[in-house]
């Protein structure tokens, strides 16, 4: 094999490439070149390695016995390139970059931001809304707010808060309900993307009847809240999502009957990278302004989903 200098890093990068995708088009999207400036990548490195990597077959691109090994060193080497292309770009203590949900940033974070900034001002903040799971090792995202179960591979998880689900609706509507049974004659708002339906709400609250009448369907939750706002019927809603609504009395929860989804907000980082003082200060802010807006509710008992 050729001395590595005689090897162009551009070469490597596309053979390590096309040996984690399998595939010359997969390996081009992900460079964001063409599939033939791939193709000859590939054919160049292997010119300068004076060995073949690939076998070209009806199946893909498939490691010859010389090029399994030598792709795994360069899937670890690679790696470690992004890891501390990473570490370097989160050492900037005066930018906390936060990657988080778009419905997070729109119902809850934007409107409490500010206090962060008002207690920290020597931090300045980049919010990148996205529902993506970003690479936290090779980006520089300094954080993830993340709802679901909380066992992502590769990220450290930490545990902030459960999600609640619970009927919403304005206190105009609110006032035809004197008891869940009512909600069986009430209008339903339905978040189509929602995994957690009406029924499960109603059995615990003790209930064996019909949802209530599906009136609109909307494929965002923050639709579904705007509409539930509008009037336009009772929503099947979680704390992060309403609190700001119904701290201002545009909604109301007209039952104090709360069921936990099983799932629950994470904060997530980088396994490998030391936590800046920037995140730990952000963290604890957040824990705060939660408790805070949540209030009294964070301690509701509540009914976990059967």
């Amino acid at each position: 094999m050729k001395n590595l200098n005689s090897i162009h890093l551009n070469g490597l990068r596309a053979i390590e490439v096309v040996g984690r995708l399998g595939s010359l088009q997969a390996a081009a999207d992900e460079l964001g070149v063409t599939v033939g400036a791939v193709s000859q990548q590939v054919i160049k490195a292997e010119r300068q390695l004076g060995r073949i990597v690939f076998d070209r077959t009806t199946r893909g691109m498939v490691p010859t016995a010389f090029g399994e090994p030598l792709l795994k060193r360069l899937n670890a080497g690679f790696r470690e390139l992004s890891e501390a292309v990473g570490s370097a770009r989160h050492r900037d203590d005066a930018i906390l970059v936060i990657s988080v949900a778009p419905i997070f940033a729109q119902r809850w974070l934007i409107h409490r931001i500010h206090h962060f900034s008002a207690a920290h001002p020597e931090i300045s903040l980049r919010i990148e809304s996205t529902t993506a799971l970003v690479d936290l090792s090779g980006s520089d995202v300094d954080l993830a707010i993340r709802i679901g179960p909380g066992n992502w591979p590769g990220v450290k998880a930490e545990f902030v808060l459960p999600q609640e689900m619970f009927p919403v609706c304005t206190p105009a509507l609110a006032e035809r309900l004197r008891s869940p049974a009512d909600l069986v004659d009430m209008p339903a708002v339905i978040d189509a993307n929602d995994p957690f339906t009406w029924d499960v709400w109603l059995k615990a609250a003790g209930l064996d009847q019909p949802a209530p009448k599906t009136r609109h369907v909307f494929s965002d939750a923050s639709l579904c809240l705007d509409a539930a706002l509008a009037g336009q019927g009772v929503l099947l809603a979680w704390p992060i999502l309403a609190s700001w609504a119904l701290k201002e009395g545009r909604l109301v929860a007209p039952f104090d009957i709360r069921v936990r989804t099983g799932m629950g907000y994470y904060f997530v980082t980088a396994p490998d990278i030391r936590e800046p003082r920037k995140v730990t200060l952000f963290k604890a802010w957040m824990k705060q302004a939660i408790a805070e807006s949540v209030g009294e509710n964070a301690d509701w008992a509540s009914i976990p989903v059967p």
